[in-house]
Formats: C-alpha cells, sequence, structure tokens
C-alpha cells in the first residue's frame, strides 16, 4: 500500500514509522526541510519538502498512486485544506486529523467522511481507565469486510424499520445527546439524533447514497 503524510507532526512520525515497518510505501510532505532532513536519518521513506495543502506540491505525489493521504499537521484547517484538495485532485481516500470537534460537523458536511479526532478518542479511553473499566481496542473486533456507518437523522417521525436498509446491514445504536439507545425496529427516531449501522463493505456505497443529506460518513 502506498501511504502519504502531510505534516511531519508527533503522530505523523509515530504513523510514518508504524507503516514503513509493515512495509508499506510512505511519503512524508513537511515545510520544515530541516525536520524532514533529519526525519531521514530514521525513516525508511521518501520525503518532499512543501506546503502540503498546496495544489502543486500534492500532484507531485501523482495521486493515482496512492492508497491513503493522511493529513496529520498539527493545524486542523491546514489539514482540512488539504483533504479537500487531495480528494479534488483525485486522491482515493483522505483522512484529516482534527483537534477541535467543532469542525466535526463541519467536515461531515464537507463530506470528509474519515475524519479522525484522536484526543477526543484517548480522553474517553482514558476515562473508561480511570473508572475501572476494561478497555477493547475496537479494531480487535471488526474484522474482515465489516464496517460500521453513521448519518445523523433530519426530522422526527421514522422508526428504524422505515429506514430501508440495504441488505446485511442494522441498526445497532441510536445516540440520542451522549445518551445511548439500543434500537429496536419500531424504535422511533428523532431529528439528531446519530444512527450507528454495522455492515459489509460493500454496502457502503449503497449506504452514502441513501443518506448523503443526513451527513453519512463511514467510521472504522
Amino acid at each position: 500500500m502506498r501511504v502519504a503524510i502531510i505534516g511531519a507532526s508527533n503522530l505523523a512520525v509515530h504513523m510514518a514509522r508504524l507503516l514503513t515497518r509493515r512495509r508499506h510505501d510512505v511519503i512524508v510532505v513537511d515545510r520544515d526541510k530541516d525536520k524532514l532532513e533529519e526525519l531521514g536519518d530514521e525513516l525508511d521513506c521518501g520525503f518532499v519538502h512543501g506546503d502540503g495543502s498546496k495544489p502543486a506540491i500534492l500532484k507531485e505525489l501523482a495521486p493515482e498512486t496512492v492508497d491513503v493521504l493522511l493529513c496529520l499537521t498539527n493545524d486542523d484547517q491546514d489539514n482540512i485544506l488539504a483533504a479537500l484538495v487531495g480528494r479534488s485532485l483525485g486522491f482515493s481516500r483522505v483522512v484529516p486529523k482534527i483537534a477541535d470537534p467543532e469542525y466535526q460537523h463541519i467536515c461531515a458536511e464537507l463530506g470528509l467522511e474519515d475524519t479522525i479526532v484522536p484526543d477526543a478518542t484517548v480522553a474517553r479511553l482514558l476515562a473508561d481507565l480511570v473508572e475501572g473499566r476494561d478497555i477493547l481496542e475496537l479494531s480487535t473486533m471488526i474484522r474482515g469486510d465489516v464496517r460500521f456507518f453513521v448519518f445523523v437523522v433530519l426530522e422526527d417521525g421514522p422508526t428504524v424499520e422505515d429506514l430501508g436498509l440495504p441488505a446485511r446491514t442494522r441498526a445497532i445504536l441510536v445516540y440520542r445527546g451522549d445518551k445511548p439507545i439500543l434500537p429496536e425496529p419500531d424504535t422511533r427516531l428523532k431529528a439528531d439524533d446519530e444512527v450507528v449501522l454495522l455492515t459489509e463493505a460493500g454496502q457502503l456505497a449503497a449506504l452514502r447514497e441513501q443518506f448523503a443529506d443526513q451527513r453519512g460518513r463511514r467510521v472504522g
């Protein structure tokens, strides 16, 4: 797999190190030439000096050959812009990192479905740890072609059964504010409910089309 990483943040360096150890082809892009030269002594990957949100720099990466574009700078706006530019240039998958959760809905509205908020994720895990709960990584449970998909309900009224979900897709959780609800077929949904679906990778395109106006996004 060929992966391009925008930014040489701590997270980006850890990702590059992990991916190269797993024998993936990695390219790191950053504005700081000295930082890239320093990383060249420890990372077995390619480097491009420049602003990763600029079309000219991203074109140097040959978007058609890159499987994933990870936007991991320390600036949320740079990451969002790089992801949008990357998508417009034909990168098959773009993943922006944001620190400020207020940008999360904006990313959803922009169709950046793979946006990650690592600080919020780590905070939840630490809170569980403090409270003495077992921490089970999601990745240990999700195997093969199984995926999650989340969308936001636009208006009150429909039941889970009314959604008309495609084959091999189930609603497994509804968030109403911070309150989780285990849905039944006759569970009536309300506006702004977040519905979590369990599905197969092959159903994602159909789900994106079905819930395009409801901030649908894949997670995991």
